[in-house]
């Protein structure tokens, strides 16, 4: 008779709770916003209801199916297949952000949520087949021009996505044991990378230099040919770019300890862009305090120990691998979400997970995170 599993109940109540908290929070920043735009204030609150419905059958699914039944090629291959299929997809689709594949009434996805756990599985896999051999060319390269081709699909439209991915994959092959002169090659061939893909488009130049020399000082010192100037001239947000950090940051200290009150926010009323989704968690610094914002980041690190003892727990190497992943795509982008939020990294867009507006995103995330309690309850 199979041993019946303990069940991760710590786990799966965290990501019960945060899911809820995160619908409460989509209707409490989108409803005024919802209600001008879109006719009614239920407009975003009941899309997220609609994705949170099709999410949970997703996590049941994941959290019961063994998760060594996703360690096969035809698995990794065919998710890293068909991302760069659907990023490609996106790129001529949607002209202007080339981000979105859009179906007319349901919405839309980004196919960059799903290179994310689509790249955790695959290094997984390919790391554990490969493992005693991992600092081998013959490991290194497949992996490395694998996670490069997704990592070049999806810069084109997206920085923040990008570093998820390239920090996950750093995570994953250090604790597989590569030698660390690969790793500072590849911090370096990462840090070249990141400044060519900044100075490649306008807008991410001009946020970056405003975060850090806000008056251009620096910019005119070491610049004297004016070409940063010229380059920054070219974006449309040229004179805006800090406007969003700062109404994050008056939304936050707003809050104080417990918060002006659940719907009585007022940075969401037209003064924080992006509220319901990349910069939500202002609203909640603002309307739950000190003490909301520590919840939810607490609901995140409840999640890191979960997933690292798992990791360490568990003796199968591909099970390992894939625990790490998750969880690291998971509390990075938690991370960076939270930073921008509080003013500490330059602006990009990046959902905060289980808690921003997002169809995609959330469905990604909770699919994901029944994967890792699966994971958690083999671990024992």
């Amino acid at each position: 008779m199979a041993q019946k599993l303990r069940q991760d109940r710590t786990l799966f109540m965290t990501v019960m709770v945060m899911v809820l908290f995160g619908f409460i929070m989509v209707y409490s920043a989108s409803s005024v916003v919802a209600e001008v735009k879109r006719g009614t204030s239920y407009y975003y609150a009941v899309r997220q209801l609609i994705w949170i419905a099709a999410a949970m059958p997703a996590l049941m699914f994941f959290k019961r199916l063994h998760y060594s039944k996703l360690q096969t090629p035809s698995v990794a291959f065919t998710l890293m297949g068909g991302v760069f299929i659907l990023l490609i997809a996106a790129y001529f689709l949607d002209p202007a952000q080339h981000r979105w594949i859009r179906f007319p009434g349901i919405g839309g996805i980004q196919p960059a949520e799903i290179a994310k756990p689509a790249v955790a599985l695959f290094l997984a896999y390919f790391i554990a087949l490969r493992s005693r051999a991992i600092n081998s060319r013959y490991t290194l390269v497949p992996a490395i021009l694998a996670v490069g081709f997704i990592t070049m699909a999806v810069v084109v439209a997206d920085l923040g996505t990008p570093i998820v991915i390239v920090l996950t994959a750093t995570a994953v092959f250090c604790v597989a044991g590569i030698e660390w002169r690969y790793i500072g090659l590849a911090l370096v061939v990462g840090v070249l990378a990141g400044g060519v893909a900044v100075a490649a488009k306008p807008y991410r130049l001009v946020r970056v230099i405003h975060f850090v020399d806000p008056q251009l000082k620096l910019v005119d010192k070491f610049d004297t040919r004016g070409w940063i100037r010229t380059q920054m001239k070219r974006s449309v947000t040229a004179k805006d770019t800090n406007y969003q950090i700062e109404q994050s940051k008056i939304a936050v200290g707003s809050g104080g300890l417990a918060g002006v009150g659940l719907m009585e926010g007022r940075q969401k009323l037209f003064y924080l862009p992006e509220s319901h989704t990349d910069m939500i968690f202002a609203v909640v610094g603002e309307e739950w305090g000190f003490i909301g914002a520590m919840g939810v980041m607490a609901g995140f690190v409840i999640i890191l120990w979960r997933g690292i003892r798992a990791t360490a727990l568990m003796q199968d190497e591909f099970g390992r691998y894939l625990a790490l992943g998750i969880t690291t795509m998971l509390v990075i982008q938690a991370f960076f979400n939270i930073s921008v939020a509080l003013g500490m990294v330059p602006p990009k867009g990046i959902p905060l997970p289980m808690i921003s507006f997002g169809g995609s995103s959330l469905l990604v995330t909770v699919a994901s995170l029944g994967i890792l309690m699966n994971i958690s309850e083999h671990a024992g």
